[in-house]
């Protein structure tokens, strides 16, 4: 199985370099493959909802500008058709301007029978192929890459059962979502109906980006994974739009997210309580706590409304959501309040395409209303201390998160022990700390006692360089506040 699947990204990114002396960049490419695949499957399916002059074999007959121009017209249809055709083909376009090349990709994707393949290879064709696009960390596409070992991790963690469930408020490509599809199929007997559950009522999504939504769309789909059938065909689990803009209309079981990093936001979330005026357009959120353009804080609020009671959510931030003053004060003590904040994961550096960011994950389960605070104890792993790993030469695997998974204790959490990464602090001392601080962290550096435990000069570069961006990033933040202040 995976000596096909490798084969098979192997040809496909073989051809990808081909493309790119025309200009097609590796984005380009994965999204072109998308609507491609897409058609040939659909006419495998049998699909109905696609003419007979509009479907994958009407492409193959055709060769030079014809093709090029009959592709255009599938894509203008296809692009305003209901359901998940009309999300994967929103807005699409041919970026294949050589028809020589267009029609051999074509004929490439034509020698494959996609629907013979089972779900897993064709879920590792389309992740191999997603994994080598985040490669191209100057095209951006890294950004909405979160490391897969990473997310089978937490997923690992949540132990997430049949029935359940699940939402990620800004998908990118899917990776939380397959994750969780994966863990359920691979842990759990299905009867007929928890199949039919898991296929069309389970997941749901929502990114600002619609080049990433039809990639994360056409990932599900590759995986089983169509939504609930309408009468228009199946109604797309992954929404094209801008998560924070609206009060959730539905709760979920699950959230499991890793929201962009970045410059705050272009915008003001206004809480209840009401906000400051800016000349920027303004959310009007009644169901947050503090009104901030911090863009993780705001997430971090959202999630935890997403969440039924006794939801349970995991979400990654950056550190300054565990120390910043002001709103992230009062988002913290509330979250403490409000919920059952268990869990922290303090991550290493060098294992995110977007560098610069030193971030955490955030393990928290909803409850109701309640005069004392739920969180009684937070346990922080610590990942991060005499730890390093890059993107190529030392990246981050599954086995190096093997002991956070045992010390987490999936099958009960109450039932844990300290350990020297693992360690507990009562909800008394955490509101004690100045700003409620959640930046704890008690291992000794070595590299700062010990010369010789200097890491490798090239980790100590990046490592510095990445120091350097993240006040970089801070600075940038200080100074559109002043901006908007003036």
């Amino acid at each position: 199985m995976i000596n096909t699947s490798t084969s098979i990204v192997k040809r496909m990114w073989s051809y990808c370099n081909v493309l790119r002396d025309d200009g097609v960049s590796y984005g380009d490419y994965v999204e072109q493959l998308t609507y491609l695949l897409f058609l040939k499957m659909a006419e495998e399916h049998k699909d109905s909802n696609i003419p007979k002059e509009l479907n994958w074999s009407s492409l193959l007959s055709k060769k030079g500008s014809n093709l090029k121009e009959h592709y255009r017209k599938i894509l203008v249809f296809l692009g305003d058709s209901p359901g998940i055709l009309g999300v994967i083909f929103y807005k699409s376009q041919n970026k294949i301007q050589d028809a020589d090349k267009l029609k051999r990709l074509i004929d490439l994707i034509n020698d494959e029978t996609w629907t013979d393949l089972d779900e897993d290879i064709k879920g590792s064709i389309y992740e191999g192929l997603l994994e080598k696009n985040a490669e191209d960390v100057k095209g951006g596409a890294g950004q909405y890459f979160t490391p897969r070992p990473l997310i089978k991790a937490i997923v690992e963690a949540m132990h997430p059962k049949p029935g359940e469930t699940v939402y990620d408020p800004a998908c990118g490509t899917g990776g939380f979502l397959l994750a969780v599809h994966d863990y359920i199929k691979k842990n759990y007997k299905l009867d007929k109906s928890q199949e039919e559950f898991l296929k069309s009522d389970t997941f749901r999504g929502k990114d600002i980006v619609d080049s990433v939504v039809k990639l994360c769309v056409m990932n599900m789909y590759l995986q089983g994974i169509e939504g609930i059938e309408t009468f228009s065909g199946f109604e797309c689990p992954i929404e094209i739009g801008d998560s924070l803009a609206f009060d959730p209309k539905k709760l979920f079981d699950i959230v499991l997210t890793n929201p962009p990093f970045g410059k705050r936001s272009s915008v003001t979330i206004v809480n209840g309580i009401g906000g400051a005026e800016r000349e920027t357009l303004s959310y009007n959120r009644l169901d947050f706590w503090a009104t901030t353009s911090n863009k993780q804080l705001n997430f971090l609020q959202h999630v935890r409304n997403l969440l039924k009671i006794n939801g349970r959510a995991a979400i990654v931030v950056p550190d300054n959501v565990l120390f910043e003053g002001g709103a992230g004060e009062v988002v913290r003590r509330k979250l403490l309040q409000d919920c059952d904040v268990h869990t922290m994961l303090r991550l290493p550096t060098g294992i995110f395409y977007a560098q610069g960011v030193k971030a955490n994950v955030l393990f928290f389960d909803r409850k109701p209303a309640n005069e004392t605070p739920w969180t009684e104890t937070l346990w922080i792993y610590d990942l991060r201390t005499n730890q390093h790993f890059t993107l190529k030469t030392n990246p981050l695997k599954l086995e190096d998160l093997q002991d956070f998974i045992k010390c987490y204790h999936p099958g009960n959490r109450h039932d844990r022990k300290e350990s020297e990464r693992f360690r507990a602090f009562s909800y008394v001392d955490l509101v004690k700390r100045d700003k409620a601080n959640l930046d704890i962290f008690w291992l000794k550096d070595l590299s700062q006692e010990d010369s010789e435990n200097l890491p490798e000069p090239s980790i100590l570069a990046r490592e510095i360089v990445e120091s350097l961006e993240i006040a970089l990033v801070h600075f940038r933040a200080i100074e559109d506040e002043l901006k908007d202040a003036n």
